[in-house]
């Protein structure tokens, strides 16, 4: 049976009892696994396949993410026309058909960095639509209370991927070469997309209520509600900072690992795999230290360790030459059995600091993803977090070729102190704003508060 609009069905209190949560859990369970083998096996087909430089990375990731600049105001209105689910399907099975594209054309032995750009830009605009799908969707069969646990377990399950997803990926390159990876990543998207076709509850079909007013006017309601909510802006102004920090390190660290380091896929994936680990300990304890130390203080907390983690991993090169690492072009790609101490000193280096940047990160998700949601009307969340995402992605397309140029005129250590730096700035920005004391049990709507028009 189905539900009046801007009613609530019945929902179960417990998460495990939501049917409709443990499929979509499965399914962005799926879709992450997919995401972590893309990102490796991306970054050894530009940087090793196509013999590029940390510039073309970051290239390819402003590819990956213009979409947002370009369109991710437009795209809260539109997935406002559409009902969620139908959204998240197409954009699993968009971007497994994409991810094929590149495996053909790869094994063709006819890609080059500008088609990669651009079959990029295809992924990121269906990648786009998911996200901003995927906000407010979840808040349709979560009931409010419940939703920074809900987040909590998606980005364990997230992270889960993470570890084993870019490990996999490493071996999967390291076996059958980048392009066929590609395949592999493309694979999870198509099983995802099919768990959500099998997802039947009628909170998660609900159709579209399709905001009023003009384009424009839709449009600047999304834009007031994320920078003039007194918690939402200074926080949306400190990510955007942040972002361009992240995009840094994301086109500079594949380089360094494989450049630098000479770890080979297998090393790069396992390198990732430390992020994995670290974010699964962070969510383990995300719940746990919001209700201690509240929502403000403990994702403040987490944004200063940042800069920290980042620098370490930024030192990676130099532990290494301190112990000679300059016998690792003996050993470039090879496994990690036949490295030498100096090789696996820079590699716990670099993986310690991916850990410990990522426990920050695991901790802070759940609760800002958690706080967004519980604190915004359920009819503004696809405007919200597209304007948000849109915004923190216009970041990366000037952070990432940023950091790439940067490496390769001076270096990837120096590329990385650079992005530590900005993070840090990010970090104290928002320590010196009003969100210290923001607090999702104190602030969220009620269901009811959030259906309102």
């Amino acid at each position: 049976m189905g539900t009046e609009p801007g009613s609530f069905p019945a929902r179960p209190s417990k998460l495990r009892d939501n049917q409709a949560f443990v499929r979509f859990w499965a399914s962005s369970t799926v879709s992450d696994f997919g995401t972590y083998i893309t990102t490796v096996a991306l970054s050894v087909l530009v940087l090793v396949s196509l013999d590029g430089t940390a510039l073309d990375q970051g290239l390819v990731n402003a590819a990956r993410w213009a979409p947002y600049l370009l369109f991710g105001l437009l795209a809260g209105i539109w997935v406002d026309r559409f009902r969620r689910r139908t959204v998240l399907i197409v954009g699993d099975v968009g971007r497994g058909v994409v991810l094929m594209l590149l495996c053909v054309l790869g094994a063709a032995g006819v890609l080059s960095v500008p088609t990669v750009m651009l079959l990029m830009f295809s992924f990121g605009t269906l990648a786009l639509m998911s996200d901003a799908a995927y906000q407010s969707f979840l808040p349709q069969f979560v009931p409010r209370p419940l939703l920074t646990r809900a987040n909590a377990r998606l980005q364990q399950s997230d992270t889960v991927a993470q570890t084993a997803g870019s490990a996999i990926a490493g071996g999967l390159v390291a076996l059958v070469t980048a392009p066929f990876a590609l395949l592999v990543g493309a694979l999870t998207h198509f099983l995802s997309g099919a768990v959500l076709v099998s997802l039947k509850d009628t909170a998660t079909n609900r159709p579209p209520r399709p905001a009023g007013g003009s384009l424009p006017q839709q449009i600047g309601e999304g834009l007031h509600w994320v920078y003039g909510h007194p918690r939402l802006g200074p926080l949306s102004w400190s990510s955007h900072l942040w972002f361009v920090g992240s995009a840094m390190m994301g086109a500079v660290l594949p380089a360094l690992v494989l450049n630098d380091l000479r770890l080979g896929p297998l090393g790069l994936g396992l390198v990732l795999s430390g992020a994995g680990i670290g974010s699964v300990v962070g969510t383990l304890l995300s719940i746990r230290l919001g209700e201690r130390w509240g929502t403000g203080t403990t994702m403040l907390v987490a944004r200063l360790i940042q800069p920290v983690a980042l620098a370490v991993i930024a030192l990676s090169p130099a532990v290494g030459s301190a112990l000679a690492i300059g016998a690792l072009d003996d050993h470039a790609g090879g496994l990690p059995t036949a490295w030498p101490v100096a090789v696996w000193a820079a590699f716990a280096v670099a993986a310690g600091g991916q850990f410990l940047f990522w426990l920050s990160m695991g901790v802070e998700g759940p609760l800002e993803m958690g706080y967004q949601q519980a604190v915004t009307p359920e009819r503004m969340i696809a405007r919200m977090s597209a304007t948000k995402r849109s915004m923190n992605r216009a970041m990366i397309v000037l952070g990432a070729p940023l950091g790439g140029a940067l490496a390769l005129l001076t270096s990837s250590p120096i590329a990385l102190w650079a992005a530590a730096a900005i993070m840090l700035l990010s970090a104290v920005i928002l320590w010196s704003s009003g969100f210290r004391s923001a607090n999702v049990e104190i602030d969220q709507l009620s269901d009811e508060e959030a259906q309102k028009p």
